[in-house]
């Protein structure tokens, strides 16, 4: 059995191999790394094993928008440490991770020797920053009630919420996920409950606060 178990979450196959040879020569063979190219295929690796250490977690992955993918994560596994990755260095967007709850945020600009040293230190159960990170994240309350409402959604509940804000009907929601419109809409329903709106249009503003920097 692996020491370790990580999963490698970014739609970049480069910074996939590079993140592999990183953690390869960091922790030795004993170290188990999976893929994952979109938050759809994340989840499926999260269902089907509960041995996972770690998730490395790309701040822009298909399927999510900005926050909102490490929201669901921390809501629907709270005792597994997520970290983020990004090329969104700004220190209001590492504040942001902070504040929603990830261990931890590596810069993609970050050498070997850091990544597998930020690794190392949340794998160990400590956390890790970049220096000189000091801004505040600032969420408002609202941005707080959306985050709140995101995380008590399962995993099913997320996709549709994902495919409603990107304009897909529920005819084609149910075809993509291979159920039937009769439980989108159920979905739909309780994820509307759940963030509080009335109409798909409501949800979408919700999503885009989970952004890494309102307005940018």
């Amino acid at each position: 059995m692996a020491a370790y178990e990580i999963l490698i979450a970014d739609d970049h196959p480069l910074f996939r191999s590079a993140l592999q040879q990183a953690l390869t020569l960091g922790l030795g063979p004993d170290v188990r790394l999976v893929e994952a190219a979109s938050i759809g295929e994340l989840q499926a690796c999260l269902e089907g094993s509960d041995a996972w250490d770690l998730v490395l977690l790309d701040l822009n992955m298909p399927g999510a928008h900005g926050f909102s993918g490490l929201v669901s994560l921390r809501g629907q596994y709270p005792h597994l440490p997520v970290m983020m990755i990004s090329a969104q260095e700004e220190a209001a967007v590492v504040a942001r991770a902070r504040e929603f709850g990830a261990s931890g945020f590596i810069p993609k600009s970050s050498s070997l020797e850091t990544i597998q040293a930020a690794v190392r230190a949340v794998l160990d159960g400590d956390v890790w920053w970049p220096t000189s990170t000091d801004a505040d994240a600032g969420l408002n309350d609202e941005t707080k009630a959306v985050s709140a409402g995101l995380s008590s959604l399962t995993p099913q509940q997320f996709r549709v919420l994902t495919m409603v804000c990107d304009g897909l009907l529920n005819k084609q929601i149910a075809y993509e996920l291979n159920v039937s419109e009769a439980t989108v809409k159920a979905h739909v329903t309780a994820i509307f409950r759940k963030l509080g709106v009335r109409t798909r249009t409501q949800a979408a503003l919700l999503l885009q606060q989970m952004e890494a920097i309102p307005g940018a």
